[in-house]
């Protein structure tokens, strides 16, 4: 394991909280951000960028001015810039919008949508009922979890 070392040690902080995720402080800012559900690779460096936070500074180095920035980004992507087609909720069925679901929010709206297409019984819904395959693919050789496999021998 590689040993890291600080300019400012007492300004370090190990763990972070930032959108109900603790956030690993060691990593470099693009990457631990990741870890918060909803933000993939190229949306974390947009993020950044537009808060203009150094892309190699680590995740504990961070100021409580730079994650308050970070965090409004997050809460609101287009006011700052973000193209509609970064987004991960786009045309959203209740309403419309377009919107970066982040954490508990993507888990939610998630599971809102499952139990939509279950109760109009749309086809995907009832796939994702019955446990089976929903998006096409062969199901008579592969995915057969909690099924016995294979031939019984005969005495």
């Amino acid at each position: 394991m590689s040993s890291l070392v600080l300019q400012k040690a007492n300004d370090f902080t190990p763990l972070l909280r930032v959108q109900n995720t603790n956030v690993n402080g060691k990593h470099k800012v693009a990457f631990a951000i990741r870890v918060i559900k909803g933000i993939g690779r190229r949306f974390a460096i947009q993020v950044l960028k537009i808060a203009q936070v150094d892309l190699n500074k680590r995740a504990g180095e961070l100021t409580e001015a730079e994650l308050d920035k970070i965090s409004d980004i997050l809460a609101k992507p287009t006011e700052y810039g973000i193209p509609k087609y970064f987004l991960n909720r786009q045309r959203c069925i209740k309403d419309g919008s377009w919107s970066q679901l982040i954490s508990n929010g993507l888990d939610t709206r998630y599971r809102e949508d499952m139990e939509r297409l279950k109760k109009v019984r749309n086809h995907r819904g009832l796939r994702h009922f019955w446990g089976l395959k929903v998006k096409g693919q062969h199901t008579k050789s592969t995915g057969r979890t909690g099924k016995t496999l294979g031939v019984t021998k005969k005495k």
